[in-house]
């Protein structure tokens, strides 16, 4: 009896070790499944999402008040990603970084609208300042690209310097602009170049040359010395060179006739 139980005990617990393998192994299959369906979709999204569309996004909404930027240019810097696909299978990441591609765009805001439609929403760069002649600049010193024919107030300040230079200069003109308007004289242009020396064009166009360092001292001496400067008949004044301690040196051009 005792060997006839002990044999039954050992019979159940065979059972029971192989259902639980069982289980196991179903287990294991199930999420193996799951696992191929799961990767099957996940690789082939795209393509899934295209077969449910039935035309393809053909129109868009520029939302907002751009100042630069038109519905043709929208509409060209897309033309050139050729047809887009449908609803479900355009990427609207792809038509984002496309349209950022526009060097006076700081960000965009890419939707789908259903059907066939995208809505846009656009940052752009505000420009306050001339950089270096051919770009510019905004307020956070940014440099970009503009076609000058977009720019409505043309009338802004010319700055220039080496690019890495653009917020320091930015900043200097802010300082000097105040400066001179409480002595009554108005700022156009501030430059620096590489060796880090200062120059500055008056409204009139003339040059005062500051050179590196300090320059307030050198734009009080300026006030001072200027009502002082003897100029030519027939003669401009062209510049002024404040980058000695004392005094300054002259220049004179020949002045146009019409």
């Amino acid at each position: 009896m005792k060997g006839l139980k002990r044999k039954t005990a050992q019979g159940i617990k065979k059972t029971s070790e192989s259902k639980t393998l069982l289980m196991k192994n179903v287990t294991l299959i199930g999420l193996l499944f799951f696992t191929a369906v799961f990767f099957y979709v996940y690789s082939n999204w795209q393509k899934l999402m295209e077969k449910l569309d039935d035309k393809p996004i053909s129109a868009f909404i520029l939302t907002g008040n751009p100042s630069f930027t038109t519905y043709d240019d929208i509409r060209d810097v897309v033309l050139k990603m050729g047809e887009l696909k449908g609803f479900f299978g355009q990427d609207i990441e792809v038509v984002r970084e496309q349209i950022e591609t526009m060097p006076w765009i700081k960000g965009a805001v890419v939707r789908k609208i259903w059907p066939d439609k995208l809505s846009i929403a656009l940052a752009e760069y505000t420009p306050i300042a001339i950089w270096n002649e051919g770009e510019f600049l905004s307020s956070d010193g940014a440099i970009f690209q503009l076609p000058f024919e977009k720019l409505k107030d043309k009338n802004l300040p010319h700055l220039s310097g080496p690019d890495y230079q653009s917020a320091k200069v930015l900043d200097a003109w802010n300082q000097v602009y105040v400066n001179l308007k409480e002595k009554g004289l108005v700022l156009k242009a501030v430059s620096i170049d590489d060796r880090g020396a200062w120059q500055i064009v008056l409204d009139n166009d003339l040059v005062l040359k500051l050179g590196r360092g300090e320059w307030k001292a050198k734009l009080d001496r300026f006030v001072t010395i200027y009502p002082q400067i003897e100029v030519p008949e027939n003669k401009k004044l062209s510049y002024v060179d404040l980058r000695y301690r004392v005094g300054a040196a002259v220049g004179f051009s020949e002045t146009t006739t019409n």
